[in-house]
């Protein structure tokens, strides 16, 4: 949704992520072309050198979710996955018959683990009545923070592990985008009002006073972005997408980095000034 990708550049990269330590990847059933290229790079012994997750979209009923699994192994070419996880909350499928057919795959050794994604703490604790998860995986960044009241609390509780998806806010966190910029038709952002007028410009005056706060750390703005969203005790991983392995070393870059509390102070008064719930 946010440009095309060639498959032998998406197994190059994925496999030079692996090589340099990444260690967790996450695909989908609804990213198109992405389970098929994560096969073809996850042969030559890379599948035993990462932690596979994948995701059941769109249509949560037990068959549903029994078919996509055998549709993701297929694509993914392997036996098992290490986290199989509900891509999103959707009121149409009872959500105890969802995650008891989870729970089902669980046992029959189709995944290792299961988990659930852009579940709020409420959602998240009708989940665990049926079934106990790992994980959750929300939308949470420098511009969206509506996790931090509750949810990160909960998971704190309830030993959730967070894999964090849109820490860059959809590259509005990179920096490489000014007022003005045309998106191409087919890439999502061209429709976002966070990407246009007068919000757009008050995102990018916010991130150009945030990459001082990183220039000063020696670290870029995207630099500072992962890592400010790594400082929480529930987050257990970043997930960040990369189009080329000279993408990814950037983002490494973020990994170890710890702010001070003057640092973290500096940052929420120049978040005090952004648009709200990007």
């Amino acid at each position: 949704a946010m440009g095309h990708v060639e498959e032998q550049a998406a197994i190059t990269t994925t496999r030079a992520a692996i090589d340099a330590g990444v260690t967790l990847v996450d695909t989908a059933q609804s990213y198109l072309a992405s389970q098929g290229f994560l096969g073809k790079a996850l042969q030559d012994g890379y599948r035993e050198r990462c932690f596979l997750c994948t995701k059941v979209s769109n249509d949560f009923s037990p068959q549903a979710i029994y078919a996509a699994m055998e549709e993701s192994l297929r694509m993914l070419q392997v036996d098992c996955v290490d986290l199989y996880q509900i891509h999103s909350w959707n009121p149409a499928y009872p959500i105890d018959e969802s995650m008891e057919a989870m729970a089902r795959l669980q046992e029959q050794g189709k995944t290792r683990y299961i988990g659930v994604s852009n579940f709020n703490a409420e959602r998240m604790a009708q989940a665990g009545e049926t079934a106990h998860f790992n994980s959750n995986q929300p939308r949470y960044n420098l511009l969206d923070r509506r996790i931090e009241a509750e949810d990160l609390p909960y998971c704190e509780q309830h030993g959730i592990g967070n894999l964090i998806h849109s820490p860059l806010g959809q590259g509005l966190l990179t920096g490489r985008y000014r007022p003005g910029h045309q998106f191409a038709a087919s890439d999502r952002r061209a429709q976002s009002s966070s990407f246009q007028g007068e919000a757009f410009e008050r995102i990018v005056a916010t991130t150009d006073r945030l990459r001082e706060v990183a220039a000063n750390r020696g670290l870029s703005l995207i630099q500072l972005a992962i890592s400010w969203v790594l400082r929480q005790q529930a987050v257990s991983c970043v997930l960040v997408g990369a189009k080329s392995p000279e993408q990814f070393h950037e983002h490494l870059g973020a990994v170890g980095v710890e702010f001070t509390e003057e640092e973290l102070t500096r940052i929420e008064t120049i978040l005090e000034d952004a648009p709200a719930g990007v």
